[in-house]
């Protein structure tokens, strides 16, 4: 079950079209049976004539039908990328092209989008770089690297080597000590997430409809020297489980391993924020002494901002002077939600909603 923002963040977003709330919500009017995505572009009704589901299944079990201008049912990313998936999963050297997309029913240049804001990469360079990070994992297992070339759907070691260089930054030889961020879904109650992993640790977690998303990708390339590929490691396991623990009121600690290099500063807020007991917060005034730099509490809050890790580096236990929320890349409805849950000391997320 997943839980939903605000009413009245719902209705705001849906008046004024905002696509990042896509996939968060579904808009249906009780005046004509239709539900939408937020973005939806046709005439908007009036308020009172609207009501909110967290999912598609939720809307059509209601009795509405899907809106023909935006096509929720298409639009998901839940849904339909999980779909998508599951059949590069079904066979290593699988390619799906434009054309089937279109007999799948998705148009190419919206799957094509969903996977830059979600992965930080188009459908098509997804497909590529799972293919390659297979072959990356099996190199570094020891496997031949013919074996690996064809195995991976491509036609030539050229093509291959062309490729690997191109993403990896080196050729498959040096590869066999090397690493790479592997990347990955995980659904929450609040909404889905990416995750990625080094071998060090966890090293990205991100709300999908965050503004910042790209560029963290880009800051996560920057800072470790590695390619992004699609991928599921031990971390990322461990994340997933740890995650939903606390969800459900049974974790207050995380012990998934972490990877946040950064400037020396921001390094130094980062590890503030690990100290903030659960339950607890902290002003980003106290936070600016914590780290022996009183008075530079904007500093603090660029920093803050700047945090990969959402929920295990907490950040949202940082507030205003005067106890306000402040500022989260998340939706202050998430922040608002998590100290909620971390106060309310062993309940589930959907008990205290």
């Amino acid at each position: 079950m997943q839980v939903l923002p605000p009413v009245n963040e719902m209705q705001r977003a849906f008046l004024a079209s905002d696509a990042s709330y896509n996939g968060v919500f579904y808009a249906a009017v009780r005046t004509t049976g239709i539900f939408c995505l937020p973005a939806c572009p046709a005439r908007k009704p009036l308020p009172e004539n609207v009501e909110f589901f967290a999912t598609v299944k939720d809307a059509l079990f209601a009795g509405y039908r899907a809106c023909k201008r935006c096509c929720p049912t298409e639009s998901t990313a839940p849904e339909w990328v999980r779909e998508l998936l599951a059949r590069l999963d079904a066979s290593t050297d699988v390619r799906i092209r434009e054309g089937e997309l279109r007999e799948m029913g998705l148009d190419p240049g919206r799957v094509r989008r969903q996977f830059l804001r979600d992965y930080g990469m188009t459908f098509h360079a997804y497909c590529r770089a799972r293919r390659l990070g297979k072959a990356f994992e099996s190199i570094r297992g020891g496997k031949a690297l013919d074996d690996t070339v064809f195995d991976s759907g491509f036609d030539s070691h050229s093509g291959f080597r062309a490729a690997f260089a191109r993403v990896f930054g080196t050729s498959p030889g040096p590869a066999r000590d090397g690493d790479c961020i592997r990347l990955s879904w995980v659904q929450t109650p609040m909404g889905p997430m990416v995750a990625g992993a080094v071998d060090a640790g966890v090293c990205l977690l991100e709300f999908t409809e965050r503004r910042m998303l790209e560029v963290q990708f880009d800051t996560l390339r920057q800072r470790f020297h590695l390619a992004l590929v699609p991928g599921e490691t031990a971390h990322l396991e461990q994340l997933r489980t740890e995650l939903g623990e606390y969800f459900a009121g049974t974790r207050r600690e995380f012990t998934v391993p972490l990877a946040y290099p950064g400037t020396a500063f921001e390094r130094e807020v980062w590890t503030c924020l690990l100290g903030i007991p659960h339950g607890e917060t902290r002003s980003y005034e106290e936070l600016a002494r914590a780290v022996g730099r009183p008075g530079a509490s904007r500093a603090v809050g660029t920093a803050n901002g700047r945090n990969r890790i959402a929920i295990l580096i907490p950040c949202h236990r940082v507030v205003n002077k005067n106890g306000g929320l402040g500022g989260y890349g998340g939706g202050l409805w998430r922040k608002r939600l998590l100290l909620e849950l971390e106060k309310a000391g062993g309940q589930r997320l959907l008990d205290i909603v």
